[in-house]
């Protein structure tokens, strides 16, 4: 039996650890960490995924701006190696962008690999300029709303 709960902040070294394990180190030096830093996660779209207790799986959301767009930037997102295979990394997409739109998001962004995440959706972003050095077939988009990707080009930049 799963359990899917917002990320709390008694979790949040338990989810570091998972980043860390499933992740290269130096991680937190890539550009989409500095859009990161000094910047609430949109909590009520940072989910943890358990099994009898044990964290499986975790997906955090971060608010940022294109054009003055607002925008969430989802990542990382996370399923621990002896989970991966499962669909639990889908469930968490599929999950925490349906609660993202019902909470009025339009727009997705993340930094990542197009053949994965196209299945939900996401297709590559032209005109959007994530911070150095990011492979620019990499930067993906996501619209909750129709038309919510028009027109908005243009650096990434912190929310304010």
């Amino acid at each position: 039996m799963y359990q899917l709960e917002e990320e709390t902040e008694d979790d949040w070294w338990e989810v570091e650890a998972l980043y860390d394990l499933c992740f290269a180190p130096g991680r937190t030096a890539l550009s989409s960490y500095r859009l990161r830093d000094g910047v609430e996660p949109v909590r009520a779209l940072c989910l943890t995924l358990r099994q009898d207790g044990i964290l499986a799986a975790v997906i955090r959301y971060w608010p940022v701006q294109v054009a003055g767009a607002r925008v969430l930037l989802l990542g990382p997102i996370a399923v621990h190696p002896t989970r991966q295979g499962e669909g639990l990394g889908g469930l968490l997409m599929h999950e925490s962008l349906t609660e993202a739109h019902r909470l009025g998001w339009e727009r997705v962004l993340l930094v990542g690999d197009a053949p994965y995440y196209a299945r939900f959706g996401f297709e590559r972003l032209e005109g959007v300029e994530m911070p150095p050095p990011t492979n620019p077939d990499r930067v993906l988009g996501l619209e909750l709303v129709a038309g919510a990707w028009q027109g908005v080009r243009g650096p990434v930049e912190k929310a304010i």
